[in-house]
């Protein structure tokens, strides 16, 4: 690993009921906005607008397992530049363990915003209104189906978002994803010694 991209991850989770989630946590009309005024919006198929109903595509649920991870890089004078190349590798296990849950559980994931880590950067066959090519891995993030993720992450887990004032990383990043799910109980911890290395 480059050294300046030596960083540390610390994971978090919390399951909640899935209509407490939704109720509380959830604002649709706000966050639709802002994916609207997003370059992405309608641009790759991990974003807005989607082809189903998201009320619909949220119901029937009775838990929210939220999941986090806090990276702290080791340097502290990184530009934001380099924030893609920092979420990489923590970004990869979080979406196998997500497609994961999904595979041992049934449900729904729900995966980090913004982009997909499944095409090379600009080649998402959406805006030529072709098909994905990884629909299997493709999922929405959390934030697209309007959540807020500030409030998820200081609320339920003590994790304040950071963000960039001065063109350099903040003190940490976070990632934040979720799987809904209907299971009784699940094993978290023996899903994450399977993935992760």
């Amino acid at each position: 690993m480059n050294e300046a991209l030596r960083h540390t991850a610390q994971d978090y989770t919390v399951s909640l009921p899935a209509a407490e989630y939704i109720a509380v946590y959830r604002d649709a009309r706000r966050f639709g906005a802002c994916c609207r005024a997003c370059p992405n919006y309608g641009r790759s198929w991990a974003c807005p607008p989607f082809d189903f109903d998201v009320d619909d595509y949220l119901a029937g649920y009775r838990t929210a397992l939220i999941i986090a991870t806090k990276i702290t890089p080791a340097s502290r004078d990184l530009p934001l530049s380099e924030a893609e190349r920092l979420l990489q590798p923590e970004r990869q296990w979080h979406e196998r363990l997500l497609l994961d849950l999904e595979a041992r559980y049934g449900g729904r994931a729900f995966a980090y915003t913004g982009t997909c880590l499944y095409c090379p950067k600009g080649s998402c066959t959406r805006p030529e209104g072709l098909p994905c090519r990884h629909p299997e891995r493709v999922r929405p993030s959390l934030e697209a189906c309007g959540f807020d993720l500030c409030r998820t992450t200081e609320s339920l887990m003590g994790i304040p978002l950071r963000w960039s004032t001065d063109g350099r990383l903040p003190e940490y990043l976070t990632l934040v994803g979720g799987f809904f799910h209907n299971a009784d109980a699940i094993d978290l911890k023996a899903v994450w010694q399977a993935l992760k290395p």
